[in-house]
């Protein structure tokens, strides 16, 4: 069986996994799973694109894409799958808001 030993030059690029640790305690497995790090992802609730989660440091961030979500523009998550929960969130507490308005227009419909 071959084995493969290639030495890399060092780079001056930040690496935000292990610049927090002292150099004995990175590993080069550390610096192996920092590079796969997750890829942006699309978050959707129903047919509408809420916005992208994009891995910074340990978490990701999100960017809204539609005026719905604005208020989650910018937040930090552990992960994409807490992004969309919130996004989830902010889209039945919408939909209840607006549920409750509907109400009350009739009522003052009504008694018009």
């Amino acid at each position: 069986m071959h084995s493969l030993d290639v030495g890399l030059p060092p780079t001056n690029r930040p690496d935000p996994f292990t610049d927090d640790l002292a150099p004995e305690d990175v590993t080069l497995s550390d610096r192996a799973s920092a590079d796969r790090a997750e890829p942006p992802r699309v978050i959707e609730i129903g047919e509408v694109t809420a916005g992208i989660a994009v891995p910074e440091g340990r978490g990701v961030r999100f960017f809204s894409s539609s005026r719905d979500f604005d208020g989650l523009d910018g937040a930090m998550f552990r992960n994409a799958e807490q992004a969309a929960r919130a996004a989830r969130e902010r889209a039945a507490a919408r939909a209840r808001a607006n549920a409750r308005g509907g109400q009350a227009a009739e009522i003052r419909r009504r008694r018009a």
